[in-house]
Formats: structure tokens, sequence, C-alpha cells
């Protein structure tokens, strides 16, 4: 008699799929304190890992606006794959979506999400430890970006997913942000004379890294995360979580209904397409430009991979943040940085909003001189 298939014999184990929705859900559970009070509090009639979990929003203004923005944490994973450390990744993920919400001029205040995993076990052998890594995480990045977790998905997905070493995964997720309509960045606000407060990142956050990690395999092979760099592990440099300012930002224009710390005119999340991308793209509406004299200089690990790669400072800076992890437009400097302050985020003044049209950067990249890069 043939022997049955079952679903574990296809790569799902149904028990263990069980105990990790566990330990994502009680990960989740830690993060509800963030909202209590605040719009976004978790009503939960049923205290389970499958139950119901909703918020109240019977008595919202008129005015308040909502969306939903979806993310990903792209292909760093890998870097946390090959060195088996998953902590920070959650960090990466949160401030995909997080960040890109105040951009808007909006308050993030939920967050789901999916991970799809190669598998959770295999050969007698589970993943839990690293489920239990990025569990930790959760918790942390939520805290830091002042959000509750409302689901923690989780699906077996054998050779869809792939990736290096034996544990592969990819990480999706939602956020739920909502907004005041007279509070919303339309790019208009903006003036002449503003100041560009810079919000410095000391990592790659999760943009640019494909173009990193072909200059590393191509320098050190394709076991290029056990060589070192500055007496570093590659793989860890590159990994460094990234900064989530989201929480500061909100305190800064005043989020949904509190009372603003600073005058705010507009907000560039500084990831794909860099500095003239991302900033370019909020003074578009006003046809203004800005002039970058003095930037935060990008990682040694950035200057690295210029170096080792041949990649001009024009294609650097459109690629990588290159120092700046976020961009304030703001009339009033000081009450903008001393709000970063209180966060632990280190910031200072980099430029100013003018009236010629383009982004005029003094470079610190690795081939710099004493000419200004000029992007249109």
């Amino acid at each position: 008699m043939t022997k049955p298939i079952t679903y574990a014999d296809s790569g799902v184990n149904i028990e263990l799929g069980d105990d990790v929705s566990k330990i994502l859900y009680n990960a989740a559970k830690q993060t509800w304190v963030n909202r209590k009070g605040k719009l976004g509090e978790l009503i939960v009639p049923f205290d389970d890992f499958s139950g119901v979990r909703a918020i109240d929003v019977s008595n919202l203004p008129t005015g308040t606006l909502m969306n939903i923005g979806f993310d990903g944490v792209g292909t760093k994973m890998e870097l946390a794959e090959r060195i088996n450390d998953h902590r920070t990744i959650a960090y990466d993920l949160f401030a995909m979506v997080c960040d890109d919400a105040v951009v808007r001029g909006a308050e993030p205040v939920l967050i789901g999400s999916i991970l799809d995993v190669n598998a959770l076990g295999k050969d007698n052998e589970t993943y839990l430890a690293q489920i239990k890594q990025l569990a930790e995480g959760y918790i942390k990045a939520a805290k830091c970006a002042n959000v509750a977790i409302v689901n923690g998905e989780v699906a077996e997905l054998g050779n869809r997913v792939n990736g290096f070493g034996p544990f592969n995964y990819n990480w999706g997720s939602t956020l739920v942000w909502f907004a005041n309509k007279d509070r919303l960045f339309t790019g208009r606000e903006i003036q002449s004379g503003d100041y560009l407060v810079g919000l410095r990142e000391t990592g790659f956050r999760s943009n640019g890294l494909s173009l990193a990690r072909k200059i590393l395999k191509t320098t050190h092979g394709e076991d290029w995360h056990t060589q070192s760099y500055q007496g570093k592990n590659l793989a860890r440099l590159a990994l460094e979580p990234s900064k989530i300012y989201a929480a500061a930002v909100v305190e800064m224009f005043g989020g949904f209904q509190d009372v603003p710390k600073a005058k705010v005119h507009g907000v560039a999340h500084i990831t794909g397409g860099g500095i003239p991308g991302k900033l370019g793209r909020i003074l578009k509406a006003s046809g203004l430009g800005a002039t970058i004299s003095e930037p935060y200089a990008p990682s040694e690990l950035m200057l690295y991979c210029q170096k080792q790669g041949n990649v001009p400072d024009m294609e650097a800076y459109r690629t990588w943040n290159m120092g700046q992890g976020m961009i304030i437009v703001t009339p009033e400097p000081d009450k903008v940085m001393a709000v970063a302050k209180n966060h632990k985020l280190e910031s200072k003044v980099i430029g100013q909003v003018d009236s010629d049209p383009g982004i005029r950067l003094s470079s610190l990249g690795a081939y710099a001189t004493n000419k200004y890069l000029n992007f249109a």
C-alpha cells in the first residue's frame, strides 16, 4: 500500500505554523500599549490570536482622512540570512511604511504584515529561534514608530521563496494612517528661504542594496559576508537597521490632532532616487530649488562600495541616502532639531530652499571636488 502523503510532506507544518502565529501574536500584543488613549487604540473583544481586533472611529472629526500604505524590506533580508541575525529587520520594514506616511503629513497608526517563508522547519530542525528574533525586532520597532501591530500573518511557500542559507523569507507590511486634511503637505507650503534640516542615517536603509551586494560580491566573492572592513563584518555593516523618524516628525507637525512643536513645510524620505529624487519631488509643486552646502557624510561602507565599484558621486547620490535619511523643510530649524534630539536623532541644517530650480549639492562622496553636483 502506498504511504499517504501528508500536508507536512508538501512542506507545510500546520502545528509549527500555529506555534509561529502565537509568537507573532504575543509580540503584536505588546505593541498595543503604543496607541493606548490615542487614535488607533485597539479594541479586542476576544483575546485570541485568531480573534477580532478593531479600532473605534465613530467620533472622528470632519476632515479626517485615512489611507493605507504598502512596502517591504526588499533584498536586505539576504544580509540577515547570511549572518543568521534577524533581530533588526523589523526596523527596516517599519521605516519604509511609517516614514513614507509622514511625508504626506499623516500619522502612522496601525501595521499589519505578511511573512512568507520557505519553511518553518526542515529535517527535524525548526526555525523558531529565527522567528523569535523577528518578533523581538517587531516589538522594538513598533515602539520606536509609535504604532500598534494588528497581526502577524505567516505562510510557508516552499521553493517559491529562496535566499541564502536554510531559512529564507520575504516580509511585507501594510500601514494604516490618519491625517487632518488641513495638515497635509502638498509642496506648495514650501517657501524660498526655508531651511533644510537633515536627519542623519548611518546605514543604507532598505534601498540600493542590490548595487551594494553586487559590488561586495564582485570584490570579495560569493562569501563576501565572511570578510571584514575596518575591523567589522561587512554583512553586519550593511545590515545596520534603518532609523525610524516617523514618531519625531509626527511630533514636529502635530500629527493627526496634537499641537505642533514646529512649523514644517515639507518632508522628504530619502530612499530610492536619493536626495535628487525625493527632495526634488516635494519641491516640484512650488517650482523652487535647493542648495545643500553642509550635508552629512555618507557611511564608510557607502564610500567603500563607491570606490570598489567605481560608482560616481552623481550615481551614488541618486541611489543611496548618502547620510541623510530624511530632510525636513522648515522656517523653524531650531524647533525641529530640538524635537529630533528628544527622539535621540542626530540632525543639523544642511541647506536652504532658494528660487533657482534644481538641486545643488556639495558632495561628500568618494570622488568629491570643490564643485557642487547639479541635479535638474
